[in-house]
């Protein structure tokens, strides 16, 4: 990696960005590069948005990314990655879990859904730049729907120049053990999944 690897991590509360930020920033220790995270995620307890920004490189100075510089933006569910679009740079890739999750601000009336959500990120998002997941739709199918970010991290690991092992090294260190073997099931679908 001869550059600096910009990567914007965006979901809703409990869906485990976090987790995925600290294995992403793991992997990158391990990996000898360095790294710097930041997080924001005031509401999210409740359903609101969680942002991760994760900086890879041989000598990184700042975690913070710029608008327009994201290199990869992963979002765990869909009106999140148009929230963020405007972070990824032009030849950048999103990869959009497909997953609707409705605020309480749509359900009690006070806001409205956009009508064509799809259409909406299609335009948003440069040809070829979309990769739409079913990550919700794997994680149900291996039995636990928490395991979104899991699916989402494996696919990942299709953009990155990391070791298999160094990935698994790092999920086996911070997925608590009671949900490894899910999680490892999880990373796996993720990373074979074909677009």
């Amino acid at each position: 990696m001869t550059r600096t690897l910009n990567i914007t991590l965006v979901g809703v509360g409990g869906q485990g960005t976090l987790l995925a930020s600290e294995i992403l920033c793991h992997v990158a220790l391990l990996a000898g590069r360095d790294v710097k995270k930041s997080e924001v995620h005031g509401m999210a307890q409740r359903g609101g948005s969680v942002v991760s920004q994760v900086r890879i490189g041989q000598k990184v100075h700042s975690p913070l990314i710029a608008l327009g510089e994201t290199d990869i933006l992963i979002a765990f569910e869909k009106l999140e990655a148009l929230r963020y679009a405007y972070y990824l740079r032009p030849s950048g890739i999103a990869m959009v879990n497909d997953q609707e999750i409705r605020p309480i601000t749509v359900s009690s009336g006070q806001a409205q859904w956009p009508d064509d959500l799809d259409g909406t990120m299609q335009s948003a998002f440069s040809e070829g730049a979309l990769e739409l997941i079913p990550a919700l739709q794997i994680a149900r199918e291996l039995g636990n729907v928490r395991a979104v970010n899991l699916v989402m991290i494996g696919a990942l690991t299709r953009h990155t120049d990391i070791d298999d092992a160094i990935w698994r090294e790092s999920i086996e260190a911070l997925v608590k053990p009671r949900f490894l073997e899910l999680n490892l099931k999880a990373f796996e679908a993720g990373k074979s999944y074909s677009f």
